[in-house]
């Protein structure tokens, strides 16, 4: 017998269920990259709750629609309720089809543009990917350049054109450098570096030698030792690596040493990328921005 599809509803904390896991699928005709970016900060705001991101983008046929309601139903039939589905679907046909699914539904359109359309007086577009289109291609080829700045100088693997990095993060493996810099450069295609601080570093009391000239532009980032310990056991479980006892001394060395050089610095621990990324903005205060 199939399972009861319900409303989702948090549990007591010991009894788990609240943090199973929640489905959310970002459903658009274009990317998906809009419905997701949104739906990602929505949900930011509701601690201890786990999710699953599914982005299905170029749903532009009414095949793909009747296939995203079988995967959306077969989803909350597994998971025994409801999945989120956060939509910018143009097509009305194709929406009403995927408004049919077992789900929690979010259009954006219906949500935003439509009260904005009685406002104003006038129809919207209703055009799949305006807002790519209309973008400024200056700043979209901005974004592209930084990615590509990013991926170049993603954990220390590069110092050449260190020079043109509009910050560079330095911290301990795996304490959200990554991440974060791409998520400046994809949003706001600022050119970030970043370094790892490393047992080498701590015993030589020193930051990798590069950094020095590039000083004014470090920013750190830090975690508690409790979660880089759970971080790196899904990636090397059992080992030195991740062991709370490492975790403990990379984290203390890596504070002392930003403490000691004058480095401004966070810790990732409790905040989303978009508030860590929010932090170094307010740092650098890159012009224009």
């Amino acid at each position: 017998m199939n399972p009861t599809i319900e409303p989702f509803r948090p549990s007591t904390p010991d009894s788990g269920s609240a943090r199973s896991g929640r489905t959310v699928f970002y459903v658009s005709d274009g990317t998906g990259i809009t419905a997701e970016t949104f739906g990602q900060s929505v949900l930011t705001q509701f601690e201890g709750l786990a999710f699953r991101h599914v982005r299905l983008p170029f749903i532009d046929s009414l095949d793909k629609a009747d296939a995203t309601v079988a995967r959306i139903d077969a989803q909350a039939q597994q998971d025994g309720h409801r999945p989120l589905v956060f939509s910018t679907l143009v097509n009305p046909e194709i929406n009403r089809v995927v408004r049919r699914a077992q789900a929690m539904f979010l259009d954006l359109f219906s949500t935003f543009v439509e009260p904005l359309e009685h406002e104003f007086g006038i129809k919207s577009t209703h055009t799949i990917g305006r807002f790519h289109q209309t973008a400024d291609s200056s700043k979209y080829k901005a974004r592209i350049e930084a990615i590509n700045f990013a991926l170049q100088h993603d954990d220390g693997q590069s110092s050449a054109e260190l020079s043109r990095a509009d910050v560079i993060l330095v911290g301990v493996s795996r304490c959200g450098k990554t991440p974060t810099s791409l998520y400046l450069a994809m949003q706001h295609g600022i050119k970030a570096a970043n370094y790892p601080l490393i047992p080498d570093d701590f015993e030589r009391r020193r930051l990798p030698d590069v950094l020095y000239q590039y000083k004014p532009r470090l920013f750190g980032l830090t975690i508690t030792p409790d979660r880089l310990a759970e971080v790196r056991h899904e990636r090397r479980p059992a080992s030195r690596y991740a062991s709370l006892v490492n975790c403990r001394m990379e984290v203390r060395e890596a504070e002392s040493m930003m403490r000691r050089e004058g480095i401004t610095w966070l810790s990732t621990t409790t905040k989303s990328i978009e508030e860590i990324a929010t932090t170094v903005l307010q740092h650098i205060r890159p012009i224009g921005l």
